[in-house]
């Protein structure tokens, strides 16, 4: 008999088992002493074997079977002694069935080793078999996940411990049954379709997921995932199907935990606005968390202030957002915008006061803090069924903004503390962009402020030109730019029109605009020229860097270097425009006839780059002109000087539509090019010369006789001005002026009388040198001039031109006089 075996260890079986699975036929068994040798053959043995008891007996087993017997040579070699179970398995010599044999050692009633071992024989199939049925059984008792067995009909067969655990229910109210009788909380019809298919198909379905309550926890949703495989028989035919149910609840709910976290992250802090990042987190949370969300915050935070700590007492709070499954639960419920107080022994007002949660997993109607709060909107959402309630504080930079409550209703399950975990975390990433929000609606408000006050509200009065202007906000930043214009009276009737740009957006630009506003403002009382000014303007870049870097602080004004302006300034006397660019583009000017041309100013460098000089451009204008200025190029970059011609000709053209609309129609011409960082200030001066009958001018002999002359020239004129009641201020002003002219000047002395918005009483001489005002001593016999031309007259100042000076004082019209 040749024979190949293979040893393994195998599990302990009991006795009553493997006797019934064995049975009595084709079982066999013999004996071995404790030299391993065959000492009795039994006849079931030589049927199974094939090997009568003469050729076995009396022969060590390890001879015959060397290979299942190896080592064992009993108690003398205990290095190679079998262990007490064993099992080997045997090629018969005739070609039968493999044998499988299982060693144990023989036992004395005591326990004690009896000497020898027992060998049982079975053919291989049979003790397969014994085994699948062993090792079934151990997988329906022990196994942790739980297994459901269903016949064709749909019915529970079997149904194992595990199962009877997730189910609540014993495997025998369970056989017999289908799932929709004994399992009403599920899904039943999913899950028979799913069994159905497998059924059909054959083909196994995994991880399945199949959620639902069970009378072993009825309150608490649960998560499974179900694999399903069928039972075929050997001839193939699908007799039932077994289902493997693994409770994922936990691993669901941390999954979902995380997904909404993610969310969270991705939908939440989109924009710098306040209500919309509320509204924002709201969302988030319902459904997917509570039923019903809602946001309170302090309503000083809700207009950038920055939070107060918060004491014990009551408060008030406005209602910031809110969301709902069922709209129809909040209908009767204060909403976004209003008020809500709460006294100091409820819930909310303690959760300001410590900054710490709160989680109430059932209201109670009776609770004391309900009676007395003023609350409105918990009581409401008692009487429609919600009753759990989570309350979290918005808490940023150790500061409290607000509050946030979360409910359920009583369809579902009460909120838990790993409910309340998760609510934390998600308010707190909120929180963080609320208060972003807030702090930039804050800085926000105040660049606005200062943008606003940087430009004119309204358009001083003046003669000189019809202004119109428009503003266009960029659409990032929410509108605050560095574009800006001005409108400046001067001396003489004269206006300086001003354009400007400064590089970037928010409130470094609007920072940047304020400076050189204020600058050029101030330097343009001092009547310098339009390339002086700017040169003025581009000196002071450079300080301001280096006395902001000395100190340190955040550069706010790094701006100033690259931005740009354009400065002009009109007469109406003479009808002639200087202007000077530092670095900006040229305006257009629209003649009566809608003819358009771009002027060639000299562009320049921006401010701050080193370049000192402006070269200035002196045009005459014809009357009625129109010029248009832009802090942005009015050409597209894809337009010649003629297409912009034609563009705004058909606009500007129109000489009986306002100049507000001429405005803002030319606004959406330029603004089409722009980028969405870009802001654009637009400003249109409709020129409007001098009435001739309103200017009188005389050539001052320069003699002292002509003082007299002069002063009886100016009544003269006064008198056909209607202007009387001004002739005896005007005789002290002229006399004044023409008579420091004539000491102190050099021809040619020119005394000029402009009747405008205000009376303008100038002379002009050839000297450079200024006057200057002082208070004379009562013994000083002179020096009073200035001082009483200060004292007759609203203003009054220098100017200077390339040769000479011109001193002029202007005095209010008290009536309008007939020209």
């Amino acid at each position: 008999m040749g024979n190949r075996s293979q040893a393994s260890s195998g599990r302990p079986s009991s006795g009553r088992r493997l006797t019934g699975a064995f049975g009595d036929e084709g079982v066999a068994g013999f004996l071995l002493d404790d030299d391993g040798v065959v000492r009795a053959w039994s006849a079931a043995a030589e049927r199974l074997l094939g090997v009568r008891p003469a050729d076995v007996v009396g022969r060590p087993a390890a001879e015959l079977w060397p290979e299942a017997f190896a080592g064992h040579r009993g108690e003398g070699d205990a290095a190679r002694a079998p262990v007490p179970e064993r099992r080997a398995v045997l090629i018969r010599r005739d070609g039968g069935d493999d044998v499988v044999l299982h060693l144990s050692r023989l036992l004395e009633p005591g326990g004690c080793d009896g000497g020898g071992t027992v060998v049982i024989a079975a053919p291989a199939p049979q003790a397969a078999a014994a085994e699948g049925q062993v090792i079934l059984e151990a997988l329906f008792a022990q196994a942790p996940i739980g297994i459901a067995v269903y016949d064709r009909d749909l019915r529970f067969v079997r149904v194992n411990a595990a199962l009877e655990h997730i189910h609540g229910i014993p495997e025998e109210m369970a056989v017999g049954r289908p799932v929709s009788e004994i399992l009403p909380g599920l899904d039943a019809g999913a899950i028979e379709e799913r069994i159905r298919e497998v059924l059909d198909t054959g083909r196994p379905v995994v991880n399945a997921v199949h959620q639902g309550r069970t009378p072993s926890d009825p309150d608490r949703d649960h998560v499974w995932h179900v694999s399903s495989v069928a039972l075929t028989a050997p001839d193939n035919t699908v007799l039932g199907v077994t289902d493997l149910i693994i409770d994922i609840t936990d691993r669901h709910r941390a999954k979902e935990r995380l997904a909404l976290l993610d969310e969270a992250a991705m939908r939440i802090g989109t924009t710098l606005d306040v209500r919309r990042t509320a509204q924002e987190l709201v969302d988030v949370l319902v459904p997917r968390l509570a039923d019903v969300a809602t946001i309170d915050l302090i309503d000083d935070v809700m207009q950038g202030a920055e939070p107060e700590p918060m004491g014990r007492g009551s408060l008030t709070m406005r209602c910031l957002a809110r969301a709902a499954a069922d709209p129809d639960v909040v209908n009767g419920i204060r909403g976004p915008g209003e008020l809500q107080g709460f006294p100091p022994d409820s819930p909310h007002a303690q959760i300001l006061a410590d900054g710490r949660p709160r989680l109430i997993p059932v209201v109670r109607p009776d609770a004391g803090w309900l009676r007395d709060t003023a609350d409105q909107r918990v009581r409401e959402l008692l009487r429609c069924g919600i009753d759990s309630l989570i309350l979290v504080p918005l808490r940023a930079r150790d500061a409290t903004l607000g509050l946030v409550h979360l409910y359920r209703g009583q369809g579902a399950q009460p909120f838990e503390p790993d409910d309340l975990v998760l609510a934390q975390d998600i308010v707190a990433r909120a929180a963080v962009c609320l208060d972003n929000a807030r702090r930039y609606t804050n800085e926000h408000t105040a660049a606005l402020t200062l943008h606003a006050s940087m430009l004119p509200r309204s358009v001083p009065e003046q003669s000189a030109v019809e202004v119109a202007h428009h503003y266009r906000p960029s659409r990032v930043h929410a509108g605050v730019s560095g574009d800006w214009f001005d409108v400046i009276p001067l001396s003489g009737a004269r206006v300086a029109l001003v354009v400007g740009a400064v590089p970037g957006t928010g409130f470094q630009a609007a920072a940047c605009m304020g400076h050189i506003c204020s600058a050029i403002r101030t330097l343009a009382q001092v009547d310098l020229t339009p390339d002086e000014l700017l040169g003025q303007i581009d000196d002071m870049v450079p300080r301001l860097l280096e006395r902001e870097h000395a100190t340190g602080s955040a550069p706010v004004v790094e701006a100033l270097k690259g931005s740009t302006c354009l400065y002009a300034v009109y007469d109406p006397v003479s009808r002639r425009c200087v202007m000077a660019s530092a670095g900006h583009p040229p305006p257009a000017v629209v003649g009566r006839s809608g003819q358009v041309s771009v002027l060639d100013v000299p562009v320049n460098s921006p401010l701050g780059q080193g370049d000192p000089v402006f070269e200035p451009l002196d045009v005459e204008l014809s009357e009625d002109s129109t010029l248009v200025f832009s802090s942005h190029s009015l050409l597209r970059p894809a337009d010649t000087p003629g297409t912009l011609a034609a563009r705004l000709s058909s606009v500007v053209a129109d000489r009986g539509r306002p100049i507000e609309e001429t405005c803002s129609a030319i606004s959406d011409l330029v603004a089409a090019h722009l980028t969405v960082e870009d802001g654009l200030a637009l400003l249109l001066a409709r020129t409007r010369p001098l009435d001739p009958g309103k200017l009188a001018a005389w050539t001052v002999p320069c003699v002292p006789a002509a003082v007299a002359d002069m002063r009886s020239l100016a009544v003269r004129q006064l008198s056909q001005w209607g202007l009387e009641h001004l002739a005896c201020s005007t005789e002290l002003i002229v006399s004044e002026l023409v008579t420091n002219a004539i000491r102190h000047g050099h021809d040619p002395i020119r005394l000029r009388l402009i009747l405008d918005r205000t009376l303008i009483c100038e002379v002009s001489d050839a000297a450079s040198t200024s006057p200057h005002i002082r208070r004379a001593a009562t013994t000083d016999e002179g020096g009073r001039g200035l001082f009483l031309v200060a004292r007759c007259s609203h203003r009054w100042g220098t100017r200077y031109a390339p040769v000479g000076k011109t001193i002029w004082a202007e005095q209010i019209l008290e009536h309008v006089p007939t020209a």
